[in-house]
């Protein structure tokens, strides 16, 4: 039987726990706000305060940083990192080993490749592209 919790220490001592979600078994730190339809794959850390919302779908290995967004339907891949503050848009896909930069914004039905980066700060739209280009 696995553990139902992590304790993990930080940087500046402070200890969080993290919980094991009830659909995908992914850590769910105390403080963040995942929906219970949502997926978080086993092995992915969703960090304290960030937001997943309902219908999103996380991949293993992904790496959540708290205050990120994941809005309803977006659908991360393996090992996807999401920076402090961002924002991954409604129905959003980010591929495989993708990186999207603290405090980005991706618009809603973004595309973004896989092993792409999208650099902190970004604003990604969608306007004037098909929604399976790599708009980062």
């Amino acid at each position: 039987m696995r553990k139902r919790y992590e304790d993990l220490e930080t940087d500046d001592g402070r200890v969080v726990r993290y919980f094991r979600h009830s659909n995908g078994g992914g850590m769910v730190a105390k403080g963040a706000r995942v929906a219970d339809d949502a997926y978080v794959a086993d092995g992915t850390w969703v960090d304290p305060g960030a937001q997943v919302e309902p219908g999103a779908h996380i991949g293993r290995h992904c790496w959540v940083e708290p205050g990120a967004v994941v809005a309803a339907h977006a659908h991360l891949a393996t090992s996807v990192h999401v920076g402090r503050d961002a924002v991954v848009g409604r129905a959003a896909r980010i591929g495989s080993r993708a990186a999207v930069g603290a405090r980005a914004r991706l618009e809603d039905g973004v595309v973004v490749a896989p092993e792409a980066h999208v650099d902190e700060g970004a604003e990604v739209h969608r306007r004037g592209y098909p929604p399976h280009v790599l708009a980062a």
